[in-house]
């Protein structure tokens, strides 16, 4: 309680943390303050570099993370902006580093650019999203002088002309643009001018006058040609800057620009050249490289930085060599200037021009110095890559480590972060832990190995001993506080337990599984016990809580840990007392108290820092804990806690990049800082010293590394820690020089490899007979994880031998007796006969193949359902587009004998809203016509009233006039104007092509003209059905009479081919949309199972019932009657009258009655015969009658398809003449409206420009006035002068004219003025010379010449015998005027 109490004295006297060194390396680049100093931003701070002296001072951002940096030379300043929502601009002095002012302004999220004028008090800033904004501030004042947004437009460098403060040039990859600031008294104003680059082969395009084009002496006959702005329809700015795309050419794109002394802009470019650019006319000028190439042949040199030197630039490449370029007459020639193997990024010259900072891509800074023996020297050495851990070395109070993601690990000096040694690991590393039990250190891979070092010499570190605990990567390393064991942490959630003393050669003791994942792990080894508690902490996303495993181990285990494995080398839990328990709350970070009763966690969703109290009774299973202690802990994100060596601190980190110190049994806070932000994603690992007197954090994103260290802290709680700090030691102190004597026996034990070590694998014979177990060589190293395994079954083979060798028997005789199964299937019958998948012994192997199977077929048939489903969609679509939409389907007709075909008009259903429209428009037209009827008929009754007198001679007239009407009336109709009267189409309604005028009456003649093509198509649609049907009809006709034809011809035994008209596919195209069965061609596939179901289906039954049942009535009829029922008149042609039997016999041998019989079948023969011939010419004429209907009938038809077709060319003239028209019409509508754009955009542009000249005739007149107060105020100075000169001797007349003639010189006396001394190598060096005085340089020349007056002013200047008030009022009076003198130059 005692102890308790002092803590909280102490905390309540205030401990503080301050802030040694910080480590970063430049991402930004550097800029200079002095000729000496430079400075460059990382995470927080603002680091300052003395270049003589090597010296560092540091100025932190209380807003967070440091954005951008510009440095102001002259007056010896440094601006910077923060990262905060709303950020400002911090400026300050050097060498104070004391806050000058602060500038907000309304920018929203961040600054991009800085750059500081170097004549005046000007600093300009530039930001992107969402305002790009640029924006001129006088930064002693705290004002924005003006400013300007151009939405879009990304700056990647922004500088003022160091010649002239009223330029500034900004550029991107895309643009170059040069800004003026134009002042007139206190009003400033800046005009931006677009620089037109070159095109990407460097050659310049003859850009035309988008805006006012060349006009024509005479319009074309289509109308004007008119800009492309106007055809596109812009009428407001977009206008202006409109261009197609397919005008716009790919242009140089630049990197990097900077100034000559000459107001001149040097530009590099991405594609190698090289412009001049004329900042006043703007005028580009394209450098051509000489003749003379460098060495290897490089013609052009992609630059990424610049930099002017005299008569040239320097610049680099991505090759890493820095060239020089000697300009000359619009030529420049290259030489090397200087190789940095490694890419350079920014360049810049000190003021002086004596030394040029060369910042590399990586982050190192090289300084070289003209004139000097070794003028290229290393001011900063960067790591490569962040810094993925940090950790001290034992016992932490001089160096501490470092390890990238590269495999880089640093030794550092912890006085002043000086990198002492290094050493490449060749590999991706993860993590880093020092051992507290000796000099030496282990650092995690992503491959899974952990490597040793032995780091007693910090200058040397040797690698002596390596890892390979699994494949999975290792993340975690923690050593106990003792030093006595190595836990590491695998991604997989394997924890591995290491003798972290090097005499044991690091021996891995084994291994227990956690979770899927390791988030911490955190040791206990405290003095007088025999254990280790360890506590690992793992999430679990599933119940959004985290699970905790403790488990103890003895400190013995190095000497017994194959009884706490098995031969796998697993931990048995039940050895090494593991209990689980979790939490309530997720957690990302847990360590364990060192009284083993009381847990730590930091919550990741809530704010909180709570405390569990661990239950003492043993538990099986996972057992919930509650907290016992809830403490808001003001941080924000995801955390980590640590516990310092004497277990009485609690230190966290969070994301928001505070650190803070708290006491454990009350978790209050006794110390706390900000070292990095939460735009940098705060801290990623912390690490204390053993004494507790050395803090060292780093940040995640901005890899800057911070050295804290006690500013103040209590008496108790420095002296708890170092007391036991001391103890630790001692007791350490031995083992520590045994460990550190053995390691240097292992130096050179191992290689850093360029590759893979590839450890063959030897083959393992364990049988005599047949049992033998060959592995193949791995080519590559196994892990200690798979050489456990293998132990593991080479152990269990040698101990299941002989039954090994037992079951293998029998396997070979089952296998005996399923082929001779399998041979006696092949003889038995097909019915009986197996398939081969029965005689599978593997069902399970079976199942998954057979469901295997079964997934790829279910995967081809939904496959091809989506196949199948996606053609139906399209061809649904196409069918509603092109099919169902359409109320009359478009088809053909073609004729009979000739090749003739005539086409309907495909026609779509007009809408309602069609419908209505034209009802609304013919409404209206018919109204216009009866309207002017109405008038006419007024017109003519007034008009007839006047000429009642000459009654004769108007009936003349009128007779006349009808005959002109009737021959008018009797013109053709392509003289009216429309052909579709032929088609009986009304057009009386319809406005003369001359009289259309307004848009309404334009439009309307459209939707007329539309209704006009429509009923003329609807007419010859008419015409086209009637042919369709008559063709129709006509081929029903021949199909009829052709069944007599083929009668006819079957009955005259002819072989000539019945022509039989058909309709083709495009008369009727709806046969495309029906798939009939001859069509298809494969054939349908039927399950064996159901072949012998459908071999003979119902229609195929039906068939040979009804192929029977004829065959029985024909023998019936054959053996009846001869074959048929009675003898028609076509069947003469097939009679035969049968020959008498006798007629084989000679016909000597013949009887009478056989010889009258003959002669009876001659007459009947001939009698057939005769009536053969008869009936064969009937049925000859019969068949060529009929041919000759069909011949005309069809002729016929063709005729009247030819009429049809000439119809058909009618309608296209009609609707062609019509669509013409409402072409006519559109084009006409188009060109109003192209007309009415460009004459909107005219007026906008005039009152645009109007508007301008108001502004310019308001500054104008603004400034004028300003000139004439400014004027009136001058004339009195110089009159107030005059008056003073000449009442002079006024004032003083009260004294000796003497003495008044030498206070009179003294009066005009005035002291020498203060030139500014330059050197005269620096002049001749500096290729600016001398720049135009600054403000500063008017002050300073302001106080140096009131520093001459206080001497003149000196009572040792005062005339001998004058009275001392008289020359005091003398000194004022001369003081006066010498200020009246300064102020119209000052």
């Amino acid at each position: 309680m005692a102890q308790t109490r002092e803590r909280e004295e102490a905390s309540h006297q205030g401990a503080a943390l301050s802030v040694r060194w910080v480590q970063g390396f430049p991402k930004q680049n550097i800029q200079f303050v002095n000729d000496i100093t430079i400075c460059y931003p990382s995470g927080n701070y603002l680091i300052f570099i003395n270049l003589e002296t090597k010296k560092r001072s540091l100025l932190s951002c209380a807003n967070g993370i440091v954005g951008v940096v510009a440095t102001n030379i002259p007056y010896e300043i440094v601006a910077f902006s923060d990262r905060k929502l709303k950020p400002l601009i911090h400026i300050y002095t050097f060498p104070e580093l004391t806050r000058r002012n602060k500038l907000k302004g309304n920018i929203l999220l961040d600054y991009t650019l800085l750059s500081f004028s170097y004549c005046g008090t000007y600093l300009a800033s530039y930001s992107s999203l969402p305002e790009f904004e640029l924006a001129l501030w006088n930064w002693e004042l705290n004002v924005i002088l003006c400013k300007k947004s151009q939405l879009g437009m990304d700056v990647s460098q922004m500088s003022f002309n160091p010649m002239n403060w009223h330029q500034l040039c900004l550029s991107s990859s895309s643009s170059v643009s040069v800004w003026t600031i134009e002042r007139s008294n206190q009003e400033h104003y800046l005009k931006p001018k677009s620089v037109k680059l070159p095109l990407e082969d460097g050659t310049f395009f003859n850009e035309i006058d988008i805006l006012f084009p060349t006009s024509l002496s005479k319009d074309p006959i289509y109308g004007p040609v008119l800009p492309l702005s106007a055809i596109a329809g812009l009428v407001g700015e977009e206008a202006e800057t409109f261009r197609p795309k397919d005008d716009v050419y790919p242009l140089l794109h630049p990197t990097m620009h900077c100034w000559t002394p000459t107001s001149d802009l040097y530009v590099g470019c991405e594609e190698g050249h090289l412009l001049m650019i004329n900042a006043e006319t703007l005028k580009v000028t394209v450098l051509q490289k000489r003749e003379e190439t460098l060495l290897d042949g490089t013609n052009l040199i992609n630059p990424i930085t610049l930099v002017y030197q005299k008569d040239g630039i320097l610049t680099s490449g991505i090759d890493g060599v820095l060239y020089s370029f000697i300009v000359k007459d619009s030529k420049y020639s290259t030489t090397k200037f200087l190789d940095m193997k490694e890419p350079v990024r920014h360049l810049v010259f000190s003021p002086n021009y004596k030394t040029l900072i060369i910042q590399t891509e990586k982050g190192s800074i090289f300084t070289y110095t003209f004139g000097q023996v070794t003028p290229l020297q290393k001011i900063l050495d960067a790591c490569d890559g962040n810094f993925q851990a940090v950790d001290f070395v034992t016992p932490g109070n001089k160096f501490f480590m470092t390890v990238t993601h590269s495999g880089e690990v640093c030794i550092w000096s912890i006085e002043d972060c000086t990198c002492l040694s290094k050493i490449y690991l060749k590999t991706t590393t993860t993590t880093l832990a020092c051992s507290p039990s000796s000099l030496s250190a282990a650092v995690g891979t992503m491959d899974g190995c952990i490597y040793f070092l032995d780091i007693q010499d910090e200058d040397y570190p040797e690698l002596v001993h390596k890892s390979f605990l699994s494949e999975s990567p290792v993340h975690h390393l923690v050593f106990d506080q003792l030093g006595l064991f190595l836990f590491a942490g695998t991604a997989e959630g394997k924890l591995f337990i290491i003798n972290a003393k090097p005499s044991s050669l690091f021996k891995i003791l084994g291994f227990t599984e956690s979770g899927k994942e390791i988030i911490q792990i955190s040791t206990v080894s405290m003095l007088g016990t025999e254990t280790v508690q360890v506590m690992v902490l793992c999430p679990l996303p599933e119940t959004g809580s985290s699970r905790l495993e403790i488990f103890t181990l003895p400190k013995t285990l190095p000497q017994v840990y194959t009884t706490f494995s098995d031969e796998r080398g697993r931990l048995r839990d039940e050895l090494v007392h593991k209990f689980l328990y979790e939490t309530e709350h997720s957690l990302s970070s847990a360590v364990l108290d060192f009284q083993i009763n009381r847990i730590y966690g930091f919550c990741s969703h809530v704010p909180y820092i709570c405390s569990y109290i661990i239950p003492e009774e043993e538990h099986v299973g996972v057992c919930v804990l509650k907290p016992f202690q809830k403490m808001q802990s003001r941080q924000y994100g995801p955390g980590n806690l640590s516990l310092s060596l004497h277990g009485l601190w609690l230190l966290s980190i969070a994301k928001c990049g505070i650190l803070c110190v708290r006491d454990t049994p009350t978790l209050e806070t006794f110390a706390r800082h900000r070292s990095h932000s939460h735009q940098g994603h705060g801290i990623q690992c912390l690490r204390i010293s053993m004494d507790g007197q050395n803090i060292m954090v780093n940040g995640k994103d901005d890899s800057t590394l911070v050295y804290l260290k006690w500013r103040r802290l209590g008496g108790t709680l420095a002296n708890e820690v170092i007391s036991y700090c001391r103890n630790i030691v001692t007791f350490m102190i031995s083992t520590m020089e045994e460990e550190n004597n053995y390691l240097i026996t292992r130096h050179g034990s191992v290689d850093l490899p360029n590759e893979p070590q590839h450890t063959p694998h030897v083959s393992i014979d364990l049988s005599q007979e047949d049992l033998k177990i060959t592995e193949e060589t791995h080519q590559k190293e196994l892990s200690w994880i798979q050489q456990k395994s293998q132990e593991a079954i080479k152990n269990e083979i040698k101990q299941f031998s002989q039954k090994r060798k037992e079951i293998k028997m029998g396997i070979k005789e089952l296998a005996k007796t399923i082929v001779d199964m399998m041979e006696e299937n092949e003889e038995a019958d097909s019915i009986a006969k197996l398939g081969e998948e029965e005689f599978a012994l593997d069902l399970e192997e079976l199942e998954r193949l057979q469901d295997q199977s079964d997934e790829e077929v279910a995967k081809i048939k939904k496959d091809a359902e989506f196949h199948n489903l996606s053609r139906s969609y399209l061809t649904e679509l196409l069918k509603e587009e092109c099919w169902n939409s359409m109320s009359v389907k478009g088809r053909a007709l073609k004729c009979f004998h000739i090749s003739c075909t005539v086409e309907n008009f495909p026609m779509k259903e007009r809408t309602a809203e069609e419908m209505e429209e034209l009802k609304t428009v013919l409404q209206q037209r018919k109204i216009e016509s009866e309207c002017l009827k109405l008038r006419k008929e007024i017109v003519e009754a007034q008009a007839a009233a006047t000429v009642v007198k000459k009654h004769h001679e108007e009936d003349d007239e009128e007779e006349e006039e009808e005959n002109m009407v009737v021959n008018e009336t009797s013109l053709p109709n392509y003289l009216l104007g429309s052909l579709s009267t032929d088609f009986g189409i009304d057009i009386s309604l319809l406005s003369s092509q001359l009289e259309l005028h307004s848009r309404e009456e334009k439009i309307n003649q459209i939707i007329m003209l539309k209704d006009i093509i429509y009923k003329v198509k609807s007419a010859f649609n008419s015409e086209f059905n009637v042919a369709f049907k008559q063709k129709e009809f006509e081929i029903a006709r021949v199909k009829e009479r052709n069944i007599r034809i083929k009668e006819i011809i079957l009955d005259l035994e002819l072989e000539e081919i019945v022509w039989q008209p058909e309709f083709e596919d495009c008369e009727k195209p709806e046969r495309a949309l029906v798939v009939e069965d001859h069509e298809i061609e494969v054939q349908k596939y039927i399950k064996p199972g159901r072949k012998s179901k459908v071999d003979v289906s119902p229609t195929d039954a039906d068939r040979l019932l009804h192929i029977q049942g004829s065959e029985d009535r024909h023998r019936g009829l054959m053996d009846m009657m001869g074959g048929v029922l009675e003898v028609k008149k076509e069947d003469i042609l097939r009679m035969v009258i049968p020959e008498p039997p006798f007629l084989s016999k000679p016909d000597t041998l013949w009887t009478e009655e056989e010889k009258k019989q003959f002669k009876e079948y001659e007459k009947k023969v001939k009698e057939l015969n005769e009536e053969r011939d008869k009936y064969r010419k009937s049925l000859e004429a019969e068949l060529k009658k009929l041919q000759n209907s069909i011949q005309e009938s069809t002729q016929s038809f063709d005729d009247h398809m030819k009429r049809l077709f000439e119809r058909r060319v009618r309608a296209e003239m009609v609707v062609n003449q019509e669509e013409l028209k409402i072409n006519n019409l559109v084009f006409s509508l188009l060109l109003d409206e192209e007309l009415n754009s460009r004459e909107q955009f005219l007026n906008n542009y005039r009152t645009k420009k109007q508007e301008e000249k108001s502004q310019t005739i308001e500054a104008i007149q603004k400034a004028r006035e300003e000139l004439d107060i400014y004027r009136e105020h001058y004339d009195n100075l110089v009159a107030e002068d005059k008056v003073l000169d000449r009442s002079f001797k006024k004032e003083f007349s009260e004294i000796p004219s003497n003495q008044v003639e030498i206070l009179y010189k003294l009066f005009k006396r005035r002291p020498r003025a203060h030139k500014h001394k330059t050197h005269p190598d620096s002049a001749n060096v500096t290729p600016f010379g001398e720049r135009p005085e600054s403000g500063k340089l008017n002050k300073d020349a302001f106080v140096q010449l009131m520093k001459g007056m206080d001497d003149l002013d000196n009572v040792a200047n005062m005339p001998d015998g004058l009275d001392p008030k008289t020359w005091e009022h003398f000194c004022a009076t001369r003081r006066i005027k010498v200020e009246n003198e300064y102020k119209p130059t000052g």
